[in-house]
């Protein structure tokens, strides 16, 4: 998944969270899809801010 996707996602999850359109139930599962976006954006934020480093450091 691109982290746009998932970024769009989560957007969305915390918009129907805020307007109370989940039932308990489904608050739960939309909580631990959030969690996963979360992981997973951050940790595409971590590589591209590591590979950029490298890049820059190359150069110098």
């Amino acid at each position: 998944m691109k982290y746009e996707e998932a970024l769009q996602q989560l957007e969305t999850i915390v918009k129907k969270m805020e307007s109370g359109e989940y039932s308990v139930d489904e608050l739960t599962t939309q909580l631990k899809q959030a969690q996963k976006l979360i992981v997973l954006c951050r940790d595409k934020l971590t590589k591209t801010d590591e590979e950029i480093k490298k890049i820059l450091n190359e150069n110098e």
